[in-house]
């Protein structure tokens, strides 16, 4: 048991490791040697958890969508807000969800489109979105397939945009912006009034997961 716990802590620090040279180099100027100056761990647990560095790449892709976790709400639509202000609040200062989005955008020497995080992110919010039509949240007209990947695509492109714009100090506000916009054309009156999409949401959310 022992020998199993620290061999998921080594894949743990391996993963964070490499994330942080990944969100700061891109994939293909990211060498293993410089994920291995970042992290406590031998080359030989390194290659054993992860045989190359396109393997590592796709385990830190995998690894995006585990994070983070948002607490569950009655309304499957606020959890749907929730799930993109969570993202929000935490992308600043977690190197797994920016190289995650790095490595699904870039177009280098290998082709992650098959692994992005994205085409997951949209299924997680497709399901919820169904769920909150069938609890009569949801307008009947809605399109929950084209309506989750219209929220990651524009969630992704106003990630974008708040890196260029403020290295990501505006992002909570710009995505509180983007569901002013969104859910009065998905959710049905009654439930929009009682949506909470603050800026600060995302922060409230962690707070409360962490106490």
């Amino acid at each position: 048991m022992a020998r199993q716990a620290r061999a998921v802590e080594t894949r743990r620090l391996i993963l964070q490791g490499a994330a942080v040279v990944f969100d700061e180099m891109g994939y293909d100027a990211a060498s293993i040697k410089e994920i291995l100056s970042r992290v406590p761990v031998t080359k030989g647990a390194l290659y054993f958890h992860f045989p190359s560095k396109e393997d590592l790449a796709r385990g830190v892709l995998e690894e995006q969508t585990l994070h983070p976790n948002f607490l569950p709400q009655t309304s499957k639509l606020q959890e749907v807000v929730d799930l993109a202000m969570t993202v929000a609040h935490a992308l600043p200062n977690d190197a797994m969800l920016r190289a995650g989005s790095r490595l699904a955008l870039e177009r280098g020497s290998v082709d992650f489109a098959a692994h992005s995080p994205f085409l997951a992110w949209a299924k997680v919010c497709e399901e919820l979105l169904e769920e909150a039509k069938r609890d009569g949240e949801v307008l009947p007209h809605v399109d929950c397939r084209e309506t989750a990947e219209l929220i990651v695509g524009s969630f992704t492109g106003i990630q974008a945009f708040s890196q260029v714009s403020s290295g990501l100090l505006d992002l909570e506000q710009r995505v509180s912006a983007m569901w002013r916009h969104i859910l009065p054309a998905v959710a049905v009156p009654s439930a929009l009034t009682r949506m909470d999409t603050g800026p600060d949401r995302g922060a409230r959310l962690s707070q409360a997961a962490a106490g």
